[in-house]
């Protein structure tokens, strides 16, 4: 399984995906801020994986303070959680993470600064056990929902590259590929940043499952024509309602396959809820750099003066969401039903908003 974040030597090493597939750079880094701008231009991305790195980040700078006064410690870290903070408004595992590493910092009132830094690195690795963990059971519970033969349709980018584990929606395809039930993926390429050309497609040639690479708006052909079973896509934020905010791209896959009468499945972690609020009408929408639709590296490809659009994330209705497949089982609609049951669950699912 590739490692796309580790703790190193009291540093953070991650691999560089803005690189990819032409080149794979690792960095190694002790600075928080570097791992914060690293989140920001998407060189360590998907929900999952950037709470992860979020966490790390917060116990490298404690690591880096070891040395100093315990206020001046807890100064600094809560500048710090507010940096990562402010760097991607979507993902709601981001804000998850730096919760759980809020309240290490804030109930340490008896630690020293080297018992504080050794805390939060606890919660960061234990943040990160916990996500490959849940990686495997969405795999294992989502498997269960395809046909022996399957051919499934994904968007984006889900496995490794995105998460601490095997990924959701692509934790599901590895395990129906080991189970011997796949028969064939196609890869959504994912403009405007080929997450599905550049990521999934070398994802899944490392692991040596059959797939094809299709232009985003091909998925109509596709369906028209009877060749997939099912569309597994993963998720950035989950309203109460169902709501599913996914990389743009993901609300035309939803229409599509409801037209033609196919189940759009979303895999997503728990972590990944915002159990404050109720739809997604008020989910926060990233917008992206203008050059990012622009250009193709770095070569542009629209007339100088062009206007650009550019969300990052769509909102699909729950209504049009054929299942939600979490670590925790496999929730269907009524979903506001289905979370209330998660809520009084005594695992923690707080995603307040840092």
């Amino acid at each position: 399984m590739i490692k796309s974040i580790e703790w190193r030597n009291n540093k953070i090493r991650f691999l560089d995906q803005t690189r990819l597939p032409l080149e794979e750079k690792y960095v190694e880094t002790d600075d928080p801020e570097v791992v914060a701008e690293a989140i920001r231009r998407l060189s360590i991305r998907g929900a999952p994986l950037i709470g992860i790195a979020a966490a790390y980040g917060i116990a490298l700078a404690a690591h880096a303070l070891i040395s100093t006064p315990y206020s001046h410690s807890r100064s600094a870290l809560q500048k710090v959680i507010q940096l990562f903070s402010s760097t991607r408004p979507t993902a709601v595992n981001l804000f998850w993470a730096l919760n759980r590493q809020r309240r290490i910092l804030e109930s340490s009132s008896d630690k020293s600064s080297e018992l504080l830094a050794i805390a939060l690195l606890a919660e960061a690795m234990r943040i990160h056990e916990e996500d490959a963990a849940m990686c495997d059971r969405i795999g294992e519970l989502g498997s269960s929902l395809m046909p022996s033969g399957a051919v499934i349709l994904t968007h984006c980018n889900t496995g490794s590259l995105a998460t601490g584990g095997r990924g959701t929606a692509q934790s599901i395809i590895s395990t129906l590929w080991e189970q011997a039930k796949l028969k064939h993926v196609y890869i959504d390429e994912t403009r405007p940043l080929f997450q599905g050309a550049r990521l999934t497609a070398w994802e899944l040639g490392k692991l040596g499952i059959p797939s094809t690479l299709v232009a985003d708006n091909t998925a109509a052909f596709l369906m028209k024509k009877a060749m997939i079973h099912a569309v597994i896509t993963g998720a950035d934020r989950i309203a109460l309602n169902g709501d599913v905010a996914n990389k743009v791209g993901t609300y035309n896959l939803a229409v599509l396959a409801s037209y033609h009468s196919l189940p759009l499945y979303v895999a997503a972690p728990t972590s990944t809820v915002d159990f404050k609020l109720e739809d997604g009408k008020n989910f926060p929408i990233e917008e992206r750099n203008a050059r990012e639709m622009l250009e193709v590296n770095g070569t542009r490809i629209a007339p100088p003066g062009t206007k650009v659009y550019s969300p990052a994330f769509d909102v699909t209705p729950g209504s049009l969401v054929s299942a939600i497949i979490t670590e925790r089982g496999i929730l269907r609609s009524p979903y506001e039903r289905a979370f209330d049951e998660l809520r009084r669950d005594p695992i923690d699912v707080s995603s307040e908003t840092a």
